[in-house]
């Protein structure tokens, strides 16, 4: 039969294996990187082992690349059967559980008589690398369910066995490598030589199905690329990553702290972090402002049969806390939507009163299962910057692209790149099918007319709209899932919203449900790691530090520091009987942006010396010249992206 390669017209012989058709075309470097094929058959593509037979029909041969995201993903899965197999090498009672491909790497869980500790890695990278060595191939067969539930039940591998029995298929396929075998369906690189260049990372706990009454599971992570020079640069942006984790940042710099004991997952905030948010959410208030938005506030808590009528009880109910008022059942807000529309029912609206805009840094709480809470990143108390917008759904997309400018300029100011996704009608959600046409396509049509480019997410909207959501890039290229707009015709129509037309007939309007930072204490975590705590001068909470270097300048010092803060400059005076160097080395280590030394000769010349924490010595300044330098530097990032910033 005939079957097309890489736009090339090849005959394929029958029962001949993918990596036979594929050499009539492929050869040298392309050949060897081959590790796997996805074919085409009737319309239909599914990726292969390129050891197999060609699957009958087959009309088309696509190569699959290693350094490809394909190829990575089944490298990096291979990975995880071949640590699996070190693991039963080292560890023969170890029971087996699941082993994926992640992003960026793999992982695989097991039971055995104590957790792994970080110790185990090396011995297990070891016995890894003997297996790579000797290019073990990857071997798939097809057995019954029954088989394969008694092949592993021989084995005493009881979590594989609970796995068949969970499957509703006649057979199962398994793939073996060197003396392991696993279940699994595929595909994978064609021998275990394919793995060579791999790091174990870390071990970590968890519960079988991730449910806490199973047992605990001890879990090693692990990467993999196609080459060590890839490895190598992913493994730098790991410490790179971890020397900027807002976590270790967070207490270096006295922002925030965690008491797991006494509230896990939310946040203790330090002087110097509310100082941070202070500023970030005053600056945040008076953008609102400036656009038209009104300021309101709702309640934390509402009756279960709002969150019923508005249909979170039913879609969102194992994220929400509960408790009991007057024998009454009150659900605690993990969201600000239903107090919005109860504010805007509050008195009758004409068609010249919309849009309304209500915008509410409000407090939400959401119950997150212990294993996935971050530090700031994942909180199960936090503030979302929510705004509503109550609109006639012909100022619809007018509304949406100037939600899309209000991200833009902030992404811009903070110099962040980002991605937009459409996410569609998911199925657990509710609402007509016209409305959700409707919305989505105002979507589309504003993102289009901001000129941008975007991708459609199927099946990933909220319950009661679609949504845009915009994932930012960090300086490190990771993705954080800050800002989304979310178009909803459903919630109006369950909350009886109405505006009087210029007809004088009641109509339904259309809400936007937006949040552009997301979750403040999300941000302040991105932003800590996206400036390795090194804040722009606007937002630093301490800006200038001014140390003196004998007691005779204390005086002089103190007189500089209260002119500077009658500026508005954010100063702390550093008097101690300490060597100079000492100070300055605390105060770079705090990530301060000016330090200003205060000596004998500054003393007579009534100014400072000063120093950036970039490691730069900017001279002896008055304390005019230091507010002009500060403000300048404050002031900076705003000009740039055509905004303002205001020091009182």
């Amino acid at each position: 039969m005939k079957v097309e390669v890489d736009g090339q017209s090849v005959e394929a012989q029958a029962n001949a294996s993918v990596a036979s058709v594929l050499q009539q075309v492929l050869s040298g470097k392309k050949y060897k990187a081959l590790v796997a094929a996805v074919c085409r058959c009737a319309g239909e593509t599914r990726c292969v082992d390129i050891s197999l037979p060609l699957p009958d029909g087959t009309e088309e041969i696509r190569p699959v690349y290693a350094e490809s995201p394909e190829g990575l993903e089944i490298i990096r899965h291979s990975a995880a059967h071949v640590m699996a197999c070190a693991v039963k090498r080292l560890f023969p009672k170890a029971k087996v559980t699941i082993g994926p491909a992640i992003a960026n790497g793999f992982y695989y869980d097991f039971d055995v008589e104590r957790p792994f500790s970080s110790e185990d890695l090396s011995s297990i990278e070891a016995e890894m690398k003997k297996i790579c060595d000797a290019k073990a191939p990857f071997e798939r067969s097809v057995v019954s369910r029954e088989e394969a539930a008694a092949r592993f039940g021989d084995m005493g591998e009881t979590y594989k066995v609970e796995l068949i029995e969970s499957i509703d298929a006649p057979t199962v396929s398994l793939y073996s490598c060197a003396e392991f075998t696993d279940l699994c369906r595929g595909p994978h690189v064609p021998n275990t030589g394919f793995v060579k260049s791999f790091k174990l990372l870390s071990v970590a706990g968890a519960y079988w199905h991730g449910d806490e009454h199973n047992p605990m599971l001890s879990r090693i992570y692990g990467t993999a690329f196609s080459d060590d020079k890839a490895l190598s640069a992913h493994l730098k942006m790991l410490e790179e990553a971890k020397r900027r984790d807002h976590r270790k940042l967070g207490k270096e710099l006295s922002l925030f702290m965690f008491q797991e004991d006494v509230a896990p997952g939310m946040v203790f905030w330090l002087p110097n972090g509310m100082l941070v948010r202070t500023i970030l959410e005053d600056f945040w208030r008076r953008e609102h402002l400036k656009r038209h938005y009104d300021i309101v506030q709702g309640p934390q808590i509402l009756r279960a049969e709002t969150w019923q009528r508005s249909g979170h009880y039913d879609h969102y109910r194992e994220n929400m806390y509960f408790t009991q008022i007057d024998e009454d059942v009150h659900g605690i807000k993990p969201m600000n939507c239903v107090g919005h529309m109860l504010i805007y029912n509050n008195a009758l609206r004409s068609y010249r009163d919309l849009p309304q805009r209500y915008f509410e840094l409000g407090l939400v709480h959401r119950h997150e299962k212990s294993g996935v809470l971050h530090g700031l990143l994942r909180v199960r108390q936090f503030t979302q910057d929510d705004a509503h917008i109550i609109c006639m759904p012909e100022q619809l997309e007018g509304e949406i692209l100037n939600v899309i400018h209000l991200i833009q300029d902030l992404m811009n100011l903070f110099g962040f790149q980002y991605k937009i996704l459409i996410s569609t009608r998911p199925e657990d959600s509710i609402g007509t099918d016209e409305a959700w046409e409707l919305a989505t396509n105002a979507l589309i049509q504003a993102v289009d007319a901001a000129g941008l480019q975007y991708v459609i997410n199927e099946g990933d909207g909220a319950f009661y709209g679609p949504k845009i959501d915009v994932v930012l890039l960090d300086c490190l290229g990771r993705e954080w899932q800050c800002s989304t707009i979310q178009v909803d015709f459903t919630l109006p129509e369950r909350f009886d919203l109405v505006y009087v037309g210029q007809d004088g007939e009641r109509h339904r309007p259309v809400m936007v449900h937006r949040a552009i930072m997301g979750s403040v204490e999300r941000f302040i975590g991105v932003l800590i790691e996206q400036y390795a705590g090194a804040l722009p001068v606007w937002l630093a909470p301490e800006q200038a530090r001014l140390l003196t270097v004998t007691d005779a300048a204390r005086e002089e010092a103190s007189a500089m520091c209260d002119a500077l803060r009658s500026r508005g400059i954010r100063v702390t005076l550093d008097e101690r009987n300490e060597k100079l160097g000492f100070k300055i080395r605390e105060a770079q280590m705090a990530k301060i942006p000016y330090m200003l030394v205060v000596g004998e000769k500054e003393v007579q010349a009534h100014g400072c010396n000063v120093r950036l924490r970039s490691g730069e010595n900017a001279g002896l300044r008055s304390v005019e010249e230091i507010v002009s330098m500060i403000r300048t530097a404050a002031e900076e990032p705003f000009k740039k992206g055509g905004m303002s910033y205001s020091f009182s």
